[in-house]
């Protein structure tokens, strides 16, 4: 009786090939983008952590602050705390490669403390140096990884030019720092790379490690009041988690837009499902008629949902491992966003994540095939072995007031708090408004039914049809729903945010012409003598300088990017937003700082300068889209007065009236001609920076795209099943005198009506997800807000299209309904 069960519900899915093929296919979509995004950033974290672990070492704490450093005399300090066993000191800086677009991050160490500390920055004499005991204190020699030594490739013997403020810095590779595995770095001596690059007197890092028995919490307590200000005593592990939480939003995000797809995916397998069943009720009525109970008719129903579901897991399990090993080939381990920007991971997936978003694409599958099978167990056998019954696809009158009702609560889930940084609110107001959009197409489905004339008889009877049986745009135009308001809403959001990022950078590069002492570099700054230089250049009338630097505020949250630059008494220069004041010491913090420190214009700021803790005023809040972690500016001449540092690191050119960009380029770059200084115009800049938002939005592009192919696919499931249903309806109107164009035009009227309905509520639901999503989910996992943009050409253009192609897809999937076998079919009812 099973298998013969079993020959008739799974053997169903091979029969009808094509909707049971389109419906894996939008199952395994979202399955492969989750489960490519989950593996992604596990291995990107992962590749993190070993990293962290590998240069800590036996560290149990580091001592870190300011990227420009912090006093060294705090390393002798903290060596001699009861609790503390060894301490290592480290500069850790990024150092630009001359003539080549890349930077090495070099470590300047102690040899002598390494073996306690960080073996495995140990670093092994080769070549002619492999008998010199003496090696590692070569103020002239860099160690380096096996990683970089590939990637730079480089071999004991060979120079290796680096970028600093006095030029450009060349060094020997005397060997190799073997423990560091697939780290890229390179290792010297601490003394000569404070010298050389600039850190005389400062150090990047104290990494401990403490005594047996001794407390890591205790530690820190203990070492706190010895710190000055914006120096912090952390855990190697914080490093990752700070890793973690950084990426942890666009990680979700990315995950979220997975899951849509798989219900794009659920809604494909509902439509399916259902006209499979209205065209299938006389066999199931049978099988009621000999004993099959409704129970098992449903449950042998949802066995066909789980089986696409499962067939789509395992399919997109399959495409997930070779989207993730492409990403990873393409992108590294950042996602397209930089947020582990120079890893290069390994795929090492577990079986954990394969088990679980395998068993998403299940469940997608049987949620799908639940409201159909619901329905097959309330057929009556008698009424449907008859000939001619058909199935009207009513909707239920709870439809009527459930669809607005999950449109209000959407409004009210939108007024959640974030929960641990991610806007569950957000996302359930996004499945609230899909539920909702959904359950009120039928009544919409009426209003454009009856928006169409009577005439001529193909569109009369199109409209009529549609009047009459309303679910059937429910089932056949909830996908193109679904993924309708999935693609305007994508678009609307990268609209907005390319919108609004294009002009934050026209505000924010107000000049000409802009230098900038190194690409790449953290080691390269723009002395006094060559800020000189650059002011007295022919064709400059001014020059604005810029020093970047990155603070501690908080412990618990990553480094503060601090930009000190001329700015006028209300800080106009800025893209500022609400509220701002002039005030006495201000500091303009970005809107990143307003959500993480709770912070607003008028409150008062302590600002670690120096090792010193100085107060400062929040005169505004600025949008800020290029440091997600949170930004602050001070006036130049302010920090310069606190502290000491008259280096910069940009300078932004303002060139006198009638001189030419490329012109007063060319004479910087001639003029400086060992400087390494990179120079760009602001469009040139812009271009880029727009690049990188297109990269970093690739993900999104691909999913509208396939959204789109999701709703084509559904109308055309949709009409193929029910074509094959009203075979007699068709016949009927033939011996009526309806000629097959005529038929053809009916089919494509119903079709664009249906794909109307359908977009037009898309268009409305995908509004107001793209609100969703710019003001919460945005806003409260990014912290930057944004304007709201509709590119109404695009869009138009795109629903045109859409309903067009629907139109033709259904006459297509419904050409069988015009052949001469309809007219036969009529007989069937004698």
């Amino acid at each position: 009786m099973k298998q013969g069960l079993a020959a008739v519900f799974i053997g169903g899915l091979l029969r009808r090939r094509a909707a049971s093929a389109l419906s894996v296919l939008a199952i395994a979509l979202g399955v492969a983008l989750g489960l490519a995004v989950h593996l992604i950033n596990d291995a990107a974290l992962a590749e993190f952590g070993r990293g962290i672990r590998t240069l800590a070492g036996e560290a149990d704490l580091r001592l870190t602050g300011p990227a420009s450093g912090f006093d060294d005399a705090l390393y002798e300090t903290v060596a001699l705390q009861s609790s503390v066993a060894d301490a290592s000191p480290v500069v850790d800086i990024e150092a630009g490669v001359v003539g080549r677009d890349i930077a090495v991050r070099l470590l300047g160490v102690d040899a002598l403390r390494l073996p306690a500390v960080q073996p495995a920055l140990m670093p092994r004499p080769a070549g002619a140096h492999a008998d010199d005991g003496f090696a590692a204190f070569d103020p002239g020699g860099v160690f380096l990884s096996p990683a970089l030594a590939a990637q730079l490739g480089l071999a004991e013997g060979d120079r290796l030019a680096l970028t600093s403020s006095s030029g450009p810095i060349e060094l020997t590779v005397i060997g190799r720092v073997p423990g560091a595995g697939g780290e890229a770095v390179a290792v010297m001596d601490i003394d000569a790379t404070q010298r050389l690059f600039g850190m005389s007197g400062r150090l990047s890092r104290v990494d401990l490690r403490l005594k047996p028995g001794a407390s890591t919490d205790a530690a820190a307590r203990a070492l706190a009041p010895l710190l000055p200000a914006g120096v912090v005593a952390i855990t190697p592990e914080a490093s990752v988690d700070r890793a973690a939480g950084l990426s942890r939003a666009y990680r979700v995000n990315l995950t979220m837009l997975a899951v849509i797809a798989l219900l794009c995916g659920g809604f494909l397998v509902f439509s399916t499902q259902a006209l499979s069943i209205a065209r299938r009720r006389a066999e199931f009525a049978f099988l009621r008629a000999i004993g099959l109970g409704r129970r098992r008719l449903a449950g042998w129903l949802l066995g066909e949902g789980a089986v696409l579901g499962l067939a789509g897991g395992l399919l997109g399990c399959a495409l997930g491992l070779v989207f993730a090993v492409a990403v990873l080939d393409w992108f590294g381990g950042d996602l397209g966003a930089g947020y582990f920007e120079g890893i290069a991971p390994g795929l090492d997936p577990s079986p954990g994540p394969l088990i679980g978003f395998l068993a998403l694409g299940v469940a997608a599958g049987v949620a799908g095939a639940w409201l159909p099978a619901r329905r097959a167990r309330a057929i009556a056998p008698a009424a449907a072995l008859k000939a001619g019954a058909g199935d009207p696809l009513t909707v239920g009158s709870g439809a009527r007031w459930s669809g607005p009702a999950c449109l209000s609560l959407a409004v009210l889930a939108c007024l959640w708090p974030p929960v641990a940084g991610i806007p569950l609110g957000g996302y359930v107001a996004v499945a609230l408004l899909l539920a909702g959009g959904v359950l009120t197409l039928a009544p919409l489905a009426g209003i454009v039914a009856a928006s169409c004339p009577r005439m001529p008889v193909a569109v009369g009877l199109a409209r009529a049809r549609l009047q009459a049986v309303p679910g059937q745009v429910v089932v056949a135009a909830a996908g193109v729903l679904a993924s309708t308001a999935l693609a305007i809403a994508m678009a609307v959001m990268v609209a907005s945010f390319r919108d609004s990022v294009d002009r934050w950078l026209a505000k924010v590069l107000p000049a000409e012409l802009y230098v900038r002492a190194a690409e790449r570099s953290q080691t390269a700054h723009l002395t006094p003598t060559l800020q000189q230089r650059l002011a007295d250049m022919p064709g400059v009338a001014a020059v604005d300088f810029l020093r970047y630097d990155r603070l501690i505020l908080d412990p618990a949250l990553g480094p503060v990017a601090l930009i000190a630059r001329t700015l006028p008494a209300d800080g106009d220069e800025l893209p500022l937003v609400g509220e701002h004041l002039v005030v006495d010491d201000p500091v303009w913090i970005s809107e990143a700082l307003v959500d993480l420190l709770g912070l607003a214009p008028g409150d008062a700021l302590t600002v670690p300068l120096a090792g010193r803790g100085h107060r400062f005023t929040v005169a505004g809040v600025w949008r800020d889209y290029a440091r997600q972690g949170g930004a602050l500016v001070i006036p130049l001449e302010r920090y310069r007065a606190l502290t000491g540092d008259d280096l910069a690191s940009n300078a932004a050119l303002h060139l006198a009236p009638g001189e030419g960009v490329d012109a007063v380029a060319a004479a910087i770059a001639e003029a400086f001609p060992d400087a390494g200084l990179g120079i760009a115009s602001p469009g040139e800049i812009r271009r880029r920076s727009l690049q990188i938002f297109d990269r970093s939005f690739a993900v999104t592009y691909l999913l509208e795209a396939a959204a789109v192919v999701i709703g084509l696919a559904g109308i055309a499931a949709s009409f193929a099943a029910m074509a094959a249903a009203r075979r007699r309806e068709f016949g009927m109107l033939r011996h009526l005198g309806l000629e097959r164009r005529q038929i053809a035009a009916m089919i494509a009227t119903e079709g664009g009506l249906t794909a109307a309905s359908g977009a037009l509520g898309g268009i409305f639901v995908g509004g107001a997800i793209a609100l969703v999503l710019v003001e919460v989910v945005n806003r409260q996992s990014f912290h930057w807000s944004m304007d709201y943009r509709v590119p109404w050409p695009s869009l138009t253009l795109f629903v045109v299209a859409v309903v067009t192609l629907a139109a033709l897809a259904a006459v297509l999937a419904g050409r069988l309904a015009m052949s001469d076998s309809a007219v036969r079919a009529v007989s069937e009812d004698w």
